[in-house]
């Protein structure tokens, strides 16, 4: 299983209705954080959960639902969360 995959397994928790993950690493070999095994990857999602809720506590979620990835598998998480409607 990919990291994208493993992001994917670990944000099911939030039920998104739509979730796209974008791995952009590629874009970024030789910079400090790659050279680390970190990845970069652009994130949208889309969950019943987020509804009502701030754009910080949405991100919030987000980090803790991939919990120990933020300081290993991923080294930066460009995140576009909405709650289903907004887009």
């Amino acid at each position: 299983m990919n990291v994208a995959q493993r992001i994917e397994q670990r944000l099911a928790s939030l039920r998104p209705e739509s979730l796209e993950i974008l791995d952009e690493s590629g874009r970024h070999v030789g910079h400090e954080g790659a050279k680390g095994g970190g990845g970069h990857f652009r994130l949208t999602i889309v969950p019943p959960e987020f509804t009502g809720k701030p754009v910080q506590q949405r991100h919030r979620m987000v980090y803790d639902a991939l919990g120990p990835m933020m300081k290993t598998e991923i080294h930066a998480l460009a995140i576009q969360a909405y709650a289903p409607g907004e887009i």
